[in-house]
This record gives C-alpha cells, sequence and structure tokens, in this order.
C-alpha cells in the first residue's frame, strides 16, 4: 500500500480553519505562532474567526492555507508518528499547495515558506489590473479539447489553459473578454457547463509574469534543501528532488498550467492506492476518485479525523 500525500490550493479556504486542531494539540498551535511571527501578522485569529472577505484575499489565504497543512502534519507527527518520510512515497500539492508539500517534506523551513507564500500572494494579485483578467471553468472537456477552445478563444490576447483538474474540469485563464469568448466556445463545442469563476486574478496564465519574476527574485534568496520524499510537481507532473529543478519549478509555476490529473495519474501508475489530503477542505479528496478510480481518497484536518489514520496505518 503506497500512499501520497496531498495539499490543497486557494479556495478550500473556510473561516474556522485549523481552529479545532489548535483547541486540541499543542504542537499545531506552535505552527501557527510560528506563522504569525514570520508574518508580523495575527494571521491565526484571522483563520479562526474571519473576516471573510480578508482571509479570501490572495496574500492571506495563501499563507493560511499552508499553516493548516503544516499544523496537521506536526501533529501527525507527534501525536502517531505518522511522517512524510516514513510514511509517503510522495509529496503533492495544487498550486500553493506545493509548498506546502515542500515545507512539510522538510525542504523549506516553516517561516520561508509563510514569507515565500506572503510575497507570492502579493505579486500575483498585483501582477493584473482588477478586472482585467478572469478565469473560467469548462465542465464536461477533456484536456486537449480544452485547451484548444482556450487557443481558439485568444485572438491575439492572453487564454490558456491554467488548471487540469481531472474528470473533464479544466480551468482556462487570461484576459477577460477572451475568456469569455472561451466560455461561449466551449458550449459550442460539447461542454457540459462552462462558467466564469468569481477570483482576484488570472492566475497561471502568461499575465502573471511579473509575479513569476517576482517569485524568482524571491526563492534566489531562500535556501531549498532536498525534500525527504519525492515531490510530485505541478509543472512537470513527474517525481522530483533536486533542490534547484524545484525551485526552476516553482518559478514557472506561476504562469504555467497545474497538471493535477496527470500528477495523481503519474503517482497512481507507480503505486499509490491512497491519497491522504492534508489541510483544509476536501477538494483534493473529490478530483482523486474522478482521476484514479480504484484509489482512495482520505481528507485530514480535523481532531476526529485522526481515528480513521490510526486504523489505516495500524497504529
Amino acid at each position: 500500500m503506497a500512499v501520497a500525500f496531498t495539499f490543497p490550493g486557494q479556495g478550500s479556504q473556510a473561516v474556522g480553519m485549523g481552529k479545532a486542531i489548535a483547541e486540541a494539540f499543542p504542537v499545531a498551535r506552535s505552527v501557527f505562532a510560528e506563522v504569525d511571527d514570520a508574518l508580523s501578522q495575527k494571521l491565526s485569529q484571522l483563520m479562526f474567526d474571519g473576516p471573510e472577505d480578508e482571509l479570501t484575499l490572495t496574500a492571506n489565504a495563501q499563507p493560511a492555507l499552508m499553516a493548516v497543512s503544516l499544523a496537521v502534519i506536526r501533529v501527525l507527527e507527534t501525536e502517531l508518528g505518522i511522517t512524510p518520510q516514513k510514511h509517503a512515497a510522495f509529496v503533492a500539492g495544487h498550486s500553493l499547495g506545493e509548498y506546502s508539500a515542500l515545507a512539510a517534506a522538510n525542504a523549506i523551513s516553516l517561516a520561508d515558506t509563510a514569507r515565500l507564500l506572503r510575497i507570492r500572494g502579493n505579486a500575483m494579485q498585483a501582477a493584473v489590473a482588477p478586472g482585467v483578467g478572469a478565469m473560467a471553468a469548462l465542465l464536461g472537456l477533456e484536456f486537449d479539447a480544452a485547451a484548444a477552445v482556450a487557443a481558439e478563444a485568444a485572438q491575439g490576447e492572453v487564454c490558456q489553459a491554467a488548471n487540469d483538474n481531472g474528470g473533464g474540469q479544466v480551468v482556462v485563464s487570461g484576459a477577460k473578454a477572451a475568456v469569455e469568448r472561451a466560455v461561449e466556445l466551449a458550449k459550442t463545442r460539447g461542454a457540459r457547463r462552462a462558467v466564469m469563476l468569481s477570483v482576484s486574478a488570472p492566475f497561471h496564465c502568461a499575465l502573471m509574469q511579473p509575479a513569476a519574476d517576482a517569485m524568482a527574485e524571491a526563492l534566489s534568496n531562500v535556501l531549498i534543501s532536498t525534500p525527504v520524499v519525492p515531490l510530485v510537481g505541478n509543472v512537470t507532473a513527474l517525481a522530483g528532488s533536486d533542490p534547484e529543478l524545484i525551485r526552476q519549478n516553482l518559478v514557472a509555476q506561476v504562469t504555467g498550467t497545474v497538471r493535477w490529473r496527470e500528477s495523481v495519474a503519474y503517482m497512481a501508475a507507480h503505486g499509490v492506492t491512497r491519497f491522504i489530503e492534508i489541510g483544509s477542505g476536501k477538494v483534493l479528496t473529490g478530483l482523486v476518485k474522478r482521476i484514479a478510480a480504484d484509489a482512495e481518497g482520505i481528507a485530514v484536518s480535523q481532531p476526529d479525523d485522526l481515528t480513521a489514520l490510526r486504523a489505516l496505518f495500524s497504529i
């Protein structure tokens, strides 16, 4: 039984996340305190109590989601002795979740990860003026068909496949008018649904190049160690452990496609039968069912979730 630990991305945030696990375990509280100190902000209070509109801001949501994931990992390590190094064949994260995966695999320190995600969130938000870009979900089209729709809709503007989430769910991103054209075109190409998304910026497309430049500079000043377990990267959908390649891929990820369908399929092809989602929400657990029908998905974010892991690992 091979296991992969996966880490959620933006959109999984919710007011109250991390609160129960912080109340139950001192080690979780220490993670939140360290993130608060690194950012000189009471981010944990925002996570626990809101307001939601402030938590949803990209610069807050990204480090907050990472903090919850790392708090859960530390609880698994201290309470159950479950660690990525001993129990996972791979780690992987969806977009910002890749940073959580690297922190969980001891490749980047917790404080550095928090600061990088604050820079990333600010840079992604600032890269494109409000109203200029957009994103849309195309449902019921496989990736190649969705990518072709995006390319045809571009008409000289930026429009590209941003997230390949699996199960015929592809998100396109780019200039607002081009994305709107993609929505209408997708409906004529067999999409079950095509809907504009309520997002603050057009992530994972060429319009994010200023943010990629900012991350290249920020990452150049951070120590990245060899992860204790291989990372399946967003932009490659392959396992890797080389710190310099990881650094390069984190920069490329800002403008590149999140190849989640291929990443899960890669891990399943290499023997993974259980995907354990570490952190807020159950988005990735739902996607597993669409991509690897024979695999099991388990989400862990609450104290009660530890019971299932005890049984799973015979602890």
